[in-house]
């Protein structure tokens, strides 16, 4: 069945992130540290008249930190809260069929928590992102 897939990089890897899992792209502005935060969790930013958590997506799946000037995000909401993602770049919308993942296949870090499938893109796999994955404190946060 095919689905609409947001597509983006992260950590400079190619990523799809179902279109109902994103409520908007943007970019973000000035973010305001929480102290005592998880460490994904970059700080809080205005975001069209609301706050928004700022997560550092790279952190989240156990990687080195995005850069601090970081501005693209997808936001997203798990349980009624909203999340700006932080992402490398935003690439395409477009139509896929999901591929499950391959059972021997190793997913290092986040990524396998992170990670419920594959689309391909042009000959590229593409891991499809499970968004509340990578929320800290979620059940299945990577």
């Amino acid at each position: 069945m095919t689905e609409l897939f947001l597509l983006a990089r992260i950590a400079g890897r190619g990523v799809a992130i179902e279109a109902d899992q994103v409520v908007s792209v943007v970019d973000i502005g000035d973010i305001v540290a929480v102290p005592g935060a998880a460490r994904a969790i970059r700080g809080l930013a205005a975001l069209r008249s609301r706050v928004v958590t700022v997560i550092d997506t790279a952190l989240a799946l156990g990687l080195a930190p995005t850069a601090d000037d970081a501005a693209r995000a997808v936001i997203t909401r798990v349980e009624g809260h909203e999340y700006a993602l932080l992402v490398d770049a935003l690439e395409d919308v477009a139509p896929f069929d999901r591929l499950p993942l391959s059972p021997g296949l190793a997913l290092d870090r986040g990524w396998g928590a992170a990670g419920t499938g594959l689309v391909e893109r042009d000959g590229e796999p593409l891991l499809v992102l499970d968004v509340a994955a990578l929320v800290p404190g979620m059940p299945n946060a990577a």
